[in-house]
C-alpha cells in the first residue's frame, strides 16, 4: 500500500520547505505569530483533506505535481530571500 504513495514523497519534503518559507515571509512582514500559526494549521488540514480525497486521481500526475511544487518552492524561496534582504537593509539603515 505504501508503494502507491512513493511518488509523492518529494511533495512531502517540498511542502515542509514551503511551510518554512511562508513562515519566514510572515515574520519578515511582521505578521502576528499566533495568526500565522493558526493559518498554517488550517492550510495543513485543508491539504490533508485534499490529499486524502484526491490521491487516487492525482497519482497519475505525480511527476507533474512534484515539478510544479518544486518550482513553486524555488520561486517562493527567491521572493523570501529578496524580502528578507530588503528588510535587513532597511533596519540597518535606520540604526
Amino acid at each position: 500500500m505504501l508503494e502507491e504513495f512513493l511518488p509523492f514523497v518529494g511533495l512531502i519534503i517540498f511542502g515542509n520547505i514551503e511551510n518554512l518559507i511562508l513562515a519566514s515571509q510572515g515574520v519578515v512582514q511582521g505578521v502576528d505569530a499566533k495568526v500565522l500559526g493558526g493559518l498554517s494549521i488550517i492550510a495543513v488540514i485543508i491539504w490533508l483533506f485534499i490529499g486524502t480525497v484526491a490521491t487516487e486521481i492525482a497519482i497519475q500526475y505525480a511527476n507533474y505535481i512534484t515539478f510544479i511544487g518544486g518550482l513553486a518552492i524555488v520561486i517562493l524561496g527567491i521572493i523570501a530571500i529578496r524580502d528578507a534582504v530588503r528588510h535587513i537593509r532597511s533596519t540597518k539603515g535606520s540604526e
